[in-house]
């Protein structure tokens, strides 16, 4: 009968006790994102879809030079560089990437080849939404990765 009682003592304890964490935090605000309808707030060095840079001219900072390639560990960045002629320069280098595909099916945001660019031409954005049906639109382009050209009127505002 003691066992009994006890048992009983601590089942209601235990009751009161996960109760009393719900009442708590019932009355407390919200912490829930209202997605999408209300903006995301990101945190500064968050690391979503990558970025790739232009210099102050237009010209592409990236230079093909495979660094950030090699220091990936997911084995996503693929690079094909291409020798930069002076009628159509494409970046300020000898080189430049003529063709620059990210795998987002493969890539874990580590930031291995952000830190590795020695020219700093590829940072981490704040685009996260890359859900899709099709695993092929995963493999995002040079010009989907490209920042868009700076236009005489962006440049007079600085």
């Amino acid at each position: 009968m003691a066992s009994i009682i006890r048992e009983v003592g601590e089942t209601f304890g235990a009751l009161v006790k996960g109760f009393s964490v719900t009442f708590r935090n019932m009355f407390r605000k919200t912490v829930t994102e209202n997605y999408p309808y209300e903006p995301v707030h990101f945190q500064p060095r968050y690391r979503g879809i990558h970025v790739l840079h232009r210099d102050e001219g237009g010209l592409e900072k990236c230079v093909g030079c495979f660094l950030c390639a090699a220091a990936c560990p997911a084995n996503c960045i693929y690079i094909e560089a291409a020798e930069n002629v002076d009628a159509n320069r494409i970046s300020a280098g000898e080189r430049y990437a003529s063709v620059y595909n990210i795998d987002y099916s493969r890539c874990i945001f580590c930031g291995y080849c952000v830190e590795a660019c020695p020219t700093d031409a590829i940072t981490h954005g704040h685009g996260f939404e890359l859900a899709t049906y099709d695993i092929n639109s995963l493999v995002y382009r040079k010009e989907q990765l490209l920042e868009k050209e700076p236009t005489p009127t962006d440049s007079s505002a600085r």
